[in-house]
């Protein structure tokens, strides 16, 4: 029998502690796949929230730079929009500029989206790259380490969007997704089925202007054609909140640790 899915969310009172908990977060759970398994494979997002806890763990004034295995991480994207590597919407300028530029993570060991490429051959190259990193053979997924997400006002979640053609794919690994809603631009990203075999997956979301939806995704009816985030119920079992205070709102109130639970029964 399938697991219940089972939301657990942690709550920081503000940006700056919800950036803190997110860099301790993604340091604590790529050590734990080092440990277990020599590496860590993670898939990441963009946006100013985890924008905040790369550059935290960059820092050497702080403490998570010097506790990265930086030698044993390899770092995949979620998603990239169409545009070249050093435009400002580029999530790996983002990335590369937060985080990249300032640690010791080997090149060879970064593994960019081709934004700059025509939509469906950089959705193709990516699926190809993933094939062959993780040498998959036939039907196989990857399974990332950890995967990080955010969730956008209008309840989509890496570049699948409502009502968009890439929430129904189902067979490949990687889509070129238009986006009307979005200037008409085009997107590439991972599906959700190879989410949804992440080793760990959480989303990282703050501000009061999401509170209404988190409730709504992750405690209301599924209607995942117009909230795709509920799309994301990984086969673990266990789906992982980091939210600010304002954020988490219409949530259940946490405990005095700033933890709360959500099982669906559904």
């Amino acid at each position: 029998m399938a697991q219940k899915p089972r939301i657990e969310y942690f709550v920081e009172p503000d940006a700056a502690a919800l950036a803190r908990r997110a860099a301790q977060y993604f340091v604590e759970k790529i050590n734990e796949s080092v440990a277990s398994r020599g590496r860590a494979r993670v898939a990441i997002s963009g946006g100013s929230t985890p924008k905040a806890a790369f550059a935290l763990m960059a820092d050497p004034k702080q403490p998570w730079r010097a506790k990265m295995p930086w030698d044993k991480l390899e770092l995949f994207w979620v998603d990239e929009r169409c545009v070249p590597p050093d435009h400002p919407d580029s999530n790996y300028r983002m990335t590369r500029e937060a985080l990249l530029d300032h640690v010791p993570i080997d090149a060879g060991n970064i593994h960019r989206m081709e934004g700059e490429l025509e939509p469906e051959a950089a959705a193709a190259r990516y699926e190809s790259l993933l094939r062959d990193t993780f040498r998959l053979e036939g039907a196989q997924t990857p399974r990332f380490d950890l995967i990080q997400l955010g969730m956008g006002p209008d309840g989509h979640t890496a570049s699948l969007f409502p009502h968009t053609q890439a929430i129904h794919e189902m067979s490949r690994l990687v889509v070129s997704n238009h986006v009307p809603q979005q200037k008409e631009s085009w997107r590439t990203t991972l599906t959700w089925p190879v989410i949804n075999q992440g080793a760990s997956v959480f989303f990282l979301i703050g501000g009061a202007e999401k509170a209404a939806r988190i409730q709504e995704v992750f405690m209301g009816p599924r209607d995942p054609e117009r909230l795709p985030s509920q799309l994301i119920r990984p086969a673990g079992g266990i789906l992982a909140l980091i939210l600010d205070r304002d954020a988490a709102a219409l949530l259940p109130p946490a405990n005095a640790e700033g933890r709360g639970l959500v099982e669906r029964d559904r």
